[in-house]
């Protein structure tokens, strides 16, 4: 209960940056990470991991040798996150999704195979919510995906705009219920 009680302080706190007053749900977690090859996949990015949820489960799929990059810009879950996770695979960056490619550049990682997102882009300003969606682009392989989730499709127009192939899923079982944006850069 914690990490609940955690999440709905911070939602009350920052609603802008902390979309959802509740961690997400195993059935989400499982749609958000049902199209990612674990076996070939070597650099993921998640943006906006809250408590961690995804994080869980994408390091027990994740290879031995494969690094996630994790882009928390909340103080407080993020030095929750800081405390907990000790894999040697994370890379936990206290910055804002904006510096993917700073990042990337400095662990001398090229290009992203996924990027994970958990971020409440119909929350951010437009011009913040374009340069995310541009940079998470721009710093995936030809082959990679953005995974993303929202409780509405408020932003799916934008996401189309940077996305040529977007796919959507509802998850009912989740509080509130959401929908998974699967995105492919190339046809």
């Amino acid at each position: 209960m914690p990490k609940k009680k955690s999440f709905i302080q911070q939602f009350w706190k920052e609603k802008k940056m902390v979309g959802a007053m509740a961690p997400s749900s195993r059935f989400l977690a499982e749609k958000m990470l049902q199209n990612i090859n674990f076996h070939s996949a070597q650099v993921l990015i998640e943006l906006g991991p809250g408590t961690g949820v995804f994080t869980d489960k994408i390091l027990k799929k994740m290879r031995p040798d494969a690094k996630l990059l994790v882009f928390e810009l909340n103080d407080n879950f993020y030095n929750s996150l800081k405390n907990r996770i000790t894999d040697s695979r994370v890379i936990l960056i206290h910055d804002s999704a904006e510096m993917i490619e700073k990042y990337l550049t400095e662990n001398n990682l090229m290009e992203a195979d996924v990027v994970i997102s958990s971020l409440p882009l119909a929350n951010f300003p437009s011009e913040l919510r374009d340069a995310i969606l541009q940079v998470s682009h721009k710093t995936l392989k030809d082959s990679g995906i953005y995974i993303q989730f929202q409780y509405s499709l408020q932003s799916k127009k934008n996401i189309q705009k940077v996305f040529p192939l977007v796919s959507i899923k509802f998850t009912p079982l989740n509080f509130p219920p959401a929908f998974v944006y699967t995105c492919k850069k190339q046809l």
